[in-house]
């Protein structure tokens, strides 16, 4: 079966924006990326990065964040754009997601503050302590439909599962058969299950893709993202990529998650920071 390639894969299919009026996009969000019932928070931001992309002079998202206001459905919605100021090397927008409710009234879904540029255009030279994460080869992790004991690695998986190629670390896949490790971790190589190679908007969806790093500190059930930002630091290499996130303190009922993604030439493409709420049972 041929893979599919950027622009021509699911992915790009829902995440498609049609320009309305100046500023103003149509879409329509897909069922196939939802998780418990609400779709992706990564997802939600790759469809508001493109249309960010269309109405900024930039190409590549280099720094996106996203506040969640209300929960996503699949279906209709409209991305509204503002031009912050547009220079000669970035440019700086704002986004909204809207959905409309039974009696037509506007429920605001997420609202983004964005810079673009181009990342073809940064310099090269990179100096870092940052290190690709320690994750046993492809074929030695697990699958989205396998975990130790033949049980499922990911309980009631939902629509967006089989839109990924995901193959967890088995070490922080402990809490798929009842032990979890209580470290916050979780690492996994990434792709899209169609084949399509990585690019910046797509990473916008990989930092959000894995499960959380709640279910490794032993709690269970959907993690609701309140904040997330993104930094895009290179555009990825084309093959799998790496993507480690850690967990250090759940408190208030929030916890934060610090993801990096690096891609097949061991480089670091992206960085993120995400605010979540930690739903408690009892």
């Amino acid at each position: 079966m041929a893979l599919a390639t950027l622009g021509n894969s699911e992915f790009d299919r829902d995440t498609a924006v049609t320009r309305s009026a100046p500023g103003v996009y149509d879409t329509h969000l897909s069922a196939g990326w939802t998780i418990i019932q609400a779709v992706n928070g990564g997802y939600l931001l790759a469809v508001m990065g493109r249309a960010l992309a269309d109405a900024l002079p930039h190409p590549d998202p280099l720094s996106v964040s996203a506040h969640y206001l209300t929960a996503s459905v699949p279906g209709p919605a409209v991305v509204r754009t503002d031009v912050v100021r547009s220079g000669r090397t970035m440019s700086t927008g704002t986004a909204r997601l809207i959905q409309f409710a039974e009696d037509g009234t506007e429920v605001e879904r997420l609202r983004v503050l964005a810079t673009y540029g181009d990342l073809a255009a940064l310099p090269d030279d990179v100096r870092t302590t940052a290190k690709p994460p320690a994750i046993p080869p492809y074929e030695h992790c697990l699958g989205a439909d396998a975990a130790p004991g033949g049980r499922p690695a990911i309980p009631g998986s939902t629509a967006i599962t089989d839109r990924l190629a995901l193959r967890l670390d088995p070490a922080t896949a402990g809490w798929a058969v009842g032990a979890p490790s209580g470290k916050g971790e979780m690492r996994a190589w990434f792709g899209l299950a169609d084949g399509r190679d990585p690019d910046p908007l797509s990473l916008l969806l990989t930092v959000d893709a894995l499960p959380p790093t709640a279910f490794e500190i032993g709690l269970s059930g959907w993690v609701p993202t309140v904040e997330l930002t993104v930094h895009v630091r290179h555009r990825p290499a084309p093959g799998p990529l790496r993507v480690a996130i850690t967990t250090r303190n759940l408190a208030g009922g929030f916890l934060e998650e610090d993801a990096e993604v690096w891609d097949s030439e061991d480089r670091l493409v992206a960085q993120s920071r995400q605010l979540a709420r930690a739903l408690l049972e009892g």
